[in-house]
């Protein structure tokens, strides 16, 4: 396959520019001013667009059929431009070779996925995983990691106070333990947590992940005079990746507005992608990535944290979240699509802007397919509380 003419995004190689792409055996093999193509070569006109690695969203669920939160990955991600993502949790030791058989080995989206330190994983609506402490268990968790090395990249945890109970101080040391023993990152998931967001803040070590990272709720990153937290800074200075993760309740434009003034920036750009936000506010990574667009962060920037950066946190770099040759092929192509747009946040605020992000083709494993905003017309699963 050759894909000609389009601007190559590339933050990983510094790379900015009108460039051909030539893709062979799976494989990125050039990229270059001018490629002739081979004969039988596939070749993608690409003038007018931009080129990037294969999006990668560092904090989706798509466990369907077992976790609530679950989407079936295929039509929800590959289809709008985003090759590889990350679940995040939604199986925990127990429900993980499920997971593995009938999900991520029989998706064309590439699923490396973090493991719940809930042995149960996000099954329930009405039952927080990490309520009944019998479910937190390390060695369960160790013994499925060494299991399935070749697939999970880190360790979930999440301590809102309907989700872990009493347990929010066993729950997180035990997820750290289990992470460090097992040499990966831990992804939490704060929020109205039963303990002060700088005493998670603390525990964290250079490589984890903090998600929700602009959400509105208790225990945010920003104090009661709206200054981002002396904690978060030095979580950041440590090298603490702060990702997004929109969410139905998770993303707030106020918060962004104000930590991004005070150079509090994403490492990683996320959807949080579920049943009960992918027909809004979240849609698709694309419309995430337009909001930040829409909030002044440049488009080189936009493109690293859900290229580079997101690659970097599940140590395959080089591999993902690059077109150097020998890089997987997989690549998305985005136009921008300009007039009148609006944006909403988690909370309902709204941010209109005068262009948007969108996919319209991508290649996953040199296969290339049309892509598009995802707008599904089938509403999501029942609820009867507040999804978290």
């Amino acid at each position: 396959m050759l894909i000609q003419g389009g601007t190559v995004l590339d933050p990983a190689q510094s790379l900015h520019a009108v460039r051909d792409v030539a893709l062979a055996g799976g494989r990125v093999t050039a990229v270059a001013e001018h490629l002739t193509p081979a004969p039988g070569d596939e070749v993608i006109d690409a003038r007018g667009l931009d080129v990037t690695p294969g999006l990668i969203d560092l904090h989706v669920h798509v466990f369907p059929g077992a976790s609530h939160y679950g989407i079936e990955p295929d039509p929800h991600c590959l289809a709008t431009g985003t090759t590889t993502v990350v679940d995040a949790g939604s199986a925990g030791a127990l429900t993980f070779p499920a997971f593995r058989k009938y999900v991520i080995e029989v998706s064309q989206t590439r699923i490396l996925p973090f493991l719940n330190i809930g042995a149960t994983g996000m099954l329930s609506a009405e039952v927080g995983e990490l309520e009944d402490v019998r479910f937190i268990d390390r060695g369960r968790a160790l013994a499925m990691i060494e299991a399935h090395r070749d697939l999970i990249r880190g360790v979930k945890v999440r301590l809102s106070r309907e989700l872990v109970g009493a347990n929010v101080r066993v729950a997180l040391s035990t997820a750290l333990e289990t992470a460090e023993a097992a040499g990966l990152p831990l992804m939490v998931h704060p929020g109205d947590t039963p303990i002060p967001l700088d005493d998670i803040l603390r525990e964290l070590r250079r490589g984890d992940v903090l998600t929700h990272c602009y959400h509105g709720r208790e225990q945010g990153v920003l104090d009661e005079r709206g200054r981002v937290r002396a904690q978060a800074r030095r979580a950041l200075d440590r090298g603490v990746n702060f990702d997004v993760g929109h969410g139905v309740g998770s993303f707030a434009f106020a918060v962004a507005r104000a930590a991004l003034a005070q150079e509090l920036r994403p490492g990683t750009i996320s959807s949080d992608l579920h049943v009960y936000n992918v027909i809004r506010p979240v849609f698709d990574l694309a419309t995430t990535m337009s909001k930040f667009l829409a909030l002044g962060l440049g488009l080189d920037d936009v493109v690293r944290a859900t290229t580079e950066m997101p690659a970097r946190a599940i140590g395959a770099l080089g591999e993902l979240g690059t077109l150097a040759p020998g890089a997987a092929a997989d690549v998305t192509l985005l136009q921008f699509d300009s007039g009148d747009v609006e944006f909403a946040d988690a909370r309902g605020e709204k941010v209109k802007a005068a262009a948007r992000l969108v996919p319209v083709r991508v290649v996953r494993n040199g296969v290339a397919r049309p892509a598009g905003l995802q707008r599904p017309h089938v509403p999501p699963a029942p609820f009867s509380g507040r999804p978290r």
